[in-house]
């Protein structure tokens, strides 16, 4: 990070999430990559704000939107203004490695599926929050979530890492701390706001890779 940026910049807000996903989506149900990736951003975030036990995931996350970005920024940047401008162009120029990994191991459709891969991971745990009581063991919450989405997609050595540092995590009310909205009750109020539509951003993600066979790109 550059050293101008200030402590209140990396401060996660859920209201700043729940905003960039409110963005996400056009009349049509098509997928604004840029506002995708700013609520990325967020999500980031908060997986720092936790301290290094959700390392392993947030440091790939900012690679993912580093290429994505660049991908935004490029000579071909309005082939990328959604996901679905996207699939297309990358799959009718033969920009996607689809069977085995060869020249394309950068191309925005794969990135964009690790990230759509992680976003479930959240929105599961996120939910399991939103509906846990005052005793709730985060670790389990976490476990679950990870175990019913990113595990499958893991080595055996990160799922072990990833048990391990779930383990040690902060309880329910140091998360509901870092979402920085305001009492227990306000916090479970916004993720019901928040995750239906993080939710449907996902939903939709999932269909155009199923649609396109792409859900297991190499």
């Amino acid at each position: 990070m550059a050293d101008s940026v200030t402590a209140d910049d990396q401060k996660f807000c859920l209201q700043e999430v729940l905003d960039t996903f409110k963005l996400c989506l056009s009349e049509n149900k098509e997928v604004y990559l840029e506002h995708y990736v700013a609520g990325w951003r967020g999500l980031v975030k908060f997986l720092n704000s936790l301290g290094s036990v959700f390392g392993f995931i947030s440091k790939d996350a900012v690679n993912k939107i580093k290429i994505l970005v660049g991908h935004l920024e490029g000579e071909n940047g309005s082939q990328y203004v959604t996901f679905q401008l996207m699939v297309k162009y990358e799959l009718e120029n033969e920009l996607v490695d689809l069977t085995k990994r060869g020249t394309h191991p950068e191309s925005g459709c794969r990135t964009l599926l690790r990230l759509h891969r992680a976003l479930r991971w959240l929105e599961l745990f996120l939910e399991r929050l939103r509906t846990s009581s005052e005793d709730s063991k985060t670790s389990v919450m976490c476990a679950e979530s990870y175990n019913e989405s990113l595990a499958q997609h893991h080595p055996w050595v990160i799922r072990k890492a990833a048990g391990m540092a779930f383990c040690v995590l902060p309880g329910r009310a140091s998360f509901f701390e870092v979402m920085n909205v305001g009492t227990p009750e306000q916090v479970v109020a916004m993720l019901g706001e928040a995750l239906p539509l993080i939710s449907e951003v996902y939903q939709i993600t999932e269909e155009l890779y199923a649609q396109n066979n792409m859900l297991d790109l190499p």
